[in-house]
C-alpha cells in the first residue's frame, strides 16, 4: 500500500484527470478501502482543495472550482506543453509576458532533468519564420526572471553596443517586454544607479544567493522609465510635431509611451525619434491626422520622399483615358 503523502497525490492526479469517480473506482485505483478515500478526501480539502461529493448509490467526488487556486499535478506531457506554451507567450505581444514569465520560472525550477532536456529540445526544433525576429534564450530569461521573484543579486556579463563585454554586479529590480526584446531594470552596485540591461546581451553567472530589500523604482513607473532610458539612448534621428488630433487619441496609437503636451482640445505636440526618419513618417501617417514637422529636417525630408512616392503610386493606378 502506497504512503499516505503518495495515495494523496495519486487522488489527487486521478481528481484532476476526469470529472467524476465513485467512490468505489477510486478505491480500487488506490488499492485502499472506500473509507480510506474518504479520509483521504477530507485531507485534500484541508490542504484548499475544493473536493464535492455526492451521496447516494450514484454519488462519488468531483474536483470543483474554488475560492483560491491550489496547487495542480501536472504529468510529463502536461509539464512540458506548458512549459513550451509559457515560453511562447513570453516573447509575444499578448499583454500577459510577465506574468507567463513568472510562472515559467516558477515551472521550471521543480521540472526534473529529463522534462528540461524535453523542453530545450522542442525549442531548438523549433524555427522562426524569416525576417521575424529570432526567439529569446529562455534560460537565461527564466534565470533573470527567478532573481527578480527571489529579490537575489544577479552577477552577469554584458556585451555592450560596441561589441566589448564587462561583468555587472546588480540588484534585479523588474523585467519590461517590449516588442521582441526583454529589458532589465536593475541597481547597478558597481556604479550605484539605475541601469537598463538588454537581456539578450546577458551572460548570467552562477546564483549568488544573496538577497536583497527592494529599492523604490524611479519616478514610481517602471515601463516609461524604462522606455524613455532605452528609446533615447537608441534614437539616432529627433523630431517635434504638432499633431492635429486629441492628446488622448495621439496617446492610444503610439507604439511606445512618450510625453505629449496638449495644445489644445484637437491638437498637441509629440517629441519622438527613429534609427529611421522614412520608417518614422511611414508609421506617423497612421495617426490619421494632419502633421505639422516643428523640428526635425531629417523627418520632414522624409515626408517628403513619401509623398513623392505616394503620389508615383496613385498615378500608376489611374485607368487608361482617365484623367489624372
Amino acid at each position: 500500500m502506497m504512503e499516505t503523502s503518495a495515495r494523496l497525490l495519486e487522488l489527487l492526479s486521478l481528481l484532476q484527470l476526469r470529472r467524476d469517480w465513485t467512490g468505489s473506482e477510486l478505491a480500487d485505483r488506490l488499492g485502499v478501502s472506500t473509507r480510506t478515500v474518504r479520509a483521504d478526501v477530507g485531507k485534500l480539502r484541508s490542504l484548499g482543495y475544493p473536493v464535492d461529493a455526492r451521496p447516494g448509490v450514484a454519488g462519488g467526488y468531483r474536483l470543483a472550482a474554488g475560492t483560491a487556486m491550489p496547487p495542480l499535478l501536472l504529468d510529463d506531457e502536461e509539464a512540458v506543453a506548458v512549459a513550451v506554451g509559457l515560453g511562447a507567450v513570453a516573447t509575444s505581444r499578448l499583454g500577459v509576458e510577465e506574468t507567463s514569465l513568472t510562472a515559467l520560472a516558477k515551472l521550471e525550477q521543480v521540472l526534473p532533468s529529463r522534462l528540461r532536456r524535453r523542453v530545450e529540445a522542442v525549442r531548438e526544433a523549433t524555427s522562426v519564420v524569416p525576417g521575424a525576429e529570432p526567439p529569446l534564450d529562455l534560460s537565461v530569461l527564466g534565470v533573470v526572471a527567478a532573481a527578480v521573484r527571489a529579490h537575489e543579486r544577479l552577477r552577469f556579463g554584458y556585451t555592450k553596443p560596441g561589441g566589448s563585454e564587462a561583468a555587472r554586479h546588480t540588484e534585479p529590480q523588474r523585467l519590461v517586454s517590449w516588442g521582441a526584446r526583454w529589458y532589465l531594470l536593475a541597481w547597478d552596485l558597481d556604479r550605484d544607479d539605475w541601469r537598463v540591461f538588454r537581456v539578450d546581451r546577458m551572460m548570467p553567472r552562477p546564483a549568488t544567493g544573496v538577497r536583497f530589500r527592494p529599492r523604490m523604482i524611479p519616478e514610481g513607473k517602471v515601463v516609461e522609465y524604462v522606455v524613455a532610458r532605452v528609446s533615447r539612448a537608441a534614437w539616432k534621428y529627433r523630431a517635434r510635431v504638432l499633431v492635429h488630433a486629441p492628446a488622448a487619441e495621439v496617446a492610444a496609437k503610439l507604439f511606445v509611451p512618450l510625453e505629449i503636451e496638449a495644445v489644445d482640445e484637437s491638437s498637441c505636440r509629440v517629441e519622438l525619434g527613429s534609427d529611421d526618419p522614412d520608417r518614422l513618417a511611414l508609421w506617423m501617417t497612421q495617426l490619421g491626422a494632419d502633421i505639422e514637422v516643428i523640428e526635425g529636417d531629417e523627418l520632414a525630408e522624409a515626408f517628403d520622399r513619401l509623398a513623392d512616392r505616394f503620389r508615383r503610386a496613385a498615378g500608376s493606378a489611374v485607368a487608361p483615358g482617365h484623367p489624372a
